[in-house]
């Protein structure tokens, strides 16, 4: 039986200024009052990491989540963000590898490695992505990419290091698209992933990881993804970006299906 905590994080991406995002978490605390049936998490932009924690700071219900971090602990890499600067700000976790950073930025495996060693030498906890594109989707070799990302994302951990990890699989297809893989096919992504896990890890580690799915989840489908055996949770985009939405999506997503 799976006895994992599910794990909602809305990733706002490039929107919201401080303003606007001070209240919006508060909107989302006021339609989250006293939830405790999951974690939540909300990664918003490094610009309003400041505002977003000192509401945070104060309750048990939302903790506060960055987009990204570089690999070094400081540095001459202009427009940057360390793990240090986030832990102060009161950041708890941090997306790595996102499939926007892997396409536009150019981030490989190696250097989404190196970022998530750094992030659990700095006790944040990593949100770590991976999927395949349609391409490969369709050309059936999805299994095959998977299995990269992970083993190489992934690579010399200790079973001690992956305590904190949680992975997120969005398949690239399925991000920002009105299209969004079946519970079947995220099943059976989430399932694999596991076995590879237990091959890097062992059965402990695979048991005990959460692995999310992202790619467009919104509140209608939330509960039927989330209730497949190895889904753990999601990685929300823009039904994050509205407070009743996202609180519904969190609620119906955490709630067994009758």
């Amino acid at each position: 039986m799976n006895y994992r905590r599910k794990i909602i994080a809305g990733n706002w991406k490039m929107h919201k200024t401080a303003s606007e995002s001070k209240t919006l978490v508060q909107d989302i605390l006021t339609e989250l009052k006293d939830w405790n049936d999951g974690d939540v998490v909300l990664c918003v932009p490094f610009t309003s990491l400041a505002i977003a924690g000192s509401i945070l700071e104060s309750q048990t219900i939302v903790e506060l989540g960055a987009q990204n971090l570089h690999q070094a602990p400081q540095g001459a890499f202009t427009g940057e963000i360390s793990a240090g600067m986030l832990r102060d700000l009161f950041v708890r976790y941090v997306i790595i590898g996102h499939s926007e950073r892997r396409q536009y930025f150019r981030e490989t495996n190696a250097l989404i490695n190196q970022k998530i060693k750094t992030a659990i030498t700095s006790t944040l906890k990593p949100i770590v992505c991976y999927g395949e594109t349609l391409q490969e989707r369709e050309g059936n070799q999805w299994r095959s990419v998977l299995e990269t990302q992970i083993k190489e994302g992934l690579a010399n951990f200790t079973e001690a290091e992956m305590e904190t990890v949680t992975l997120a699989y969005e398949p690239v297809w399925a991000i920002g698209t009105s299209k969004t893989a079946s519970p079947a096919q995220a099943q059976e992504a989430h399932a694999f992933s596991r076995s590879i896990l237990n091959q890097l890890f062992g059965k402990t580690v695979a048991e005990k990881t959460r692995i999310q799915y992202g790619g467009s989840v919104k509140p209608d489908n939330a509960q039927e993804l989330l209730q497949q055996e190895d889904i753990d949770g999601a990685l929300v985009g823009g039904a994050s970006l509205e407070a009743r939405s996202f609180a519904t999506l969190v609620k119906k997503g955490c709630q067994p299906l009758s």
